[in-house]
């Protein structure tokens, strides 16, 4: 089923315009019952999708600012791949003290959800040591060699604890206020190793050498994994030592 899973949300809904940034979903605005909202269609599978807005619903609750789901008229969260939910104003951070604060939000989220379950189907970051594929990620595809450096770079974060990152908190995906930091698009969002959000500009998270550079191996190797092998995965790719 395409869009006409929009009607599950009543009668006074409509597609406005596509925004931009979706690589794996179908994603717009929309008008709901006079409010704007964004939808998102995609092919994640009903177990996934739970898990998402699920989270979203805790966030909220736990006082931090994401896209709340908006339930259908019979109260599902999302139906036939399609999940609406709130549209969060403001705009990209642009100076180190807006990085600064993305980032106090980012260990707020992580320390909201240490020990959080993972996302069906997916792998984390030391998953991946013995592990092959997960969700995005088929270490099959990639060259020997690639694959040695990535495990490698994952190897050094074994044994730390875990919680729900993001995944993919670049300027588009953060909308900030004069008095608040809100994170969207969570289709990155899994259980893994909380410094693999923290590689941010102006290192505004403020690791420590060692601790920068691992999480910036580990995260290098991670976007060169999950892409593999558009451009941008094979430059990330670079990025990671070799062994």
């Amino acid at each position: 089923m395409g869009w006409e899973a929009l009607k599950q949300w009543g009668d006074d809904v409509a597609r406005i315009e596509p925004l931009a940034g979706g690589v794996a979903n179908d994603v717009w605005t929309v008008r709901v019952n006079g409010h704007l909202a964004v939808a998102r269609r995609g092919v994640r599978s009903d177990a996934d999708l739970a898990w998402e807005t699920e989270l979203l619903q805790r966030l909220d609750r736990a006082g931090l600012t994401v896209p709340v789901p908006i339930p259908t008229t019979d109260g599902r969260l999302f139906a036939d791949g399609v999940v609406v939910m709130t549209y969060v104003e403001g705009g990209p951070p642009e100076t180190e003290a807006d990085w600064r604060r993305v980032a106090d939000t980012l260990r707020q989220l992580h320390r909201l959800t240490a020990g959080w379950p993972q996302r069906p189907g997916w792998r984390s970051s030391t998953d991946l040591l013995h592990a092959e594929t997960g969700t995005k990620i088929d270490l099959g595809a990639m060259p020997p060699e690639g694959v040695a450096r990535c495990r490698a770079a994952w190897a050094l974060l074994v044994g730390r604890q875990t919680c729900v990152v993001h995944g993919d908190p670049n300027p588009r995906n953060i909308r900030m206020t004069a008095d608040r930091v809100a994170l969207i698009d969570w289709d990155e969002a899994h259980v893994d190793v909380p410094d693999l959000d923290l590689v941010l500009p102006h290192n505004a998270a403020g690791l420590d050498d060692e601790a920068h550079d691992i999480a910036a191996q580990a995260s290098a190797a991670w976007e060169a994994a999950v892409c593999w092998d558009d451009e941008y995965a094979v430059k990330r790719l670079a990025d990671v030592r070799a062994v």
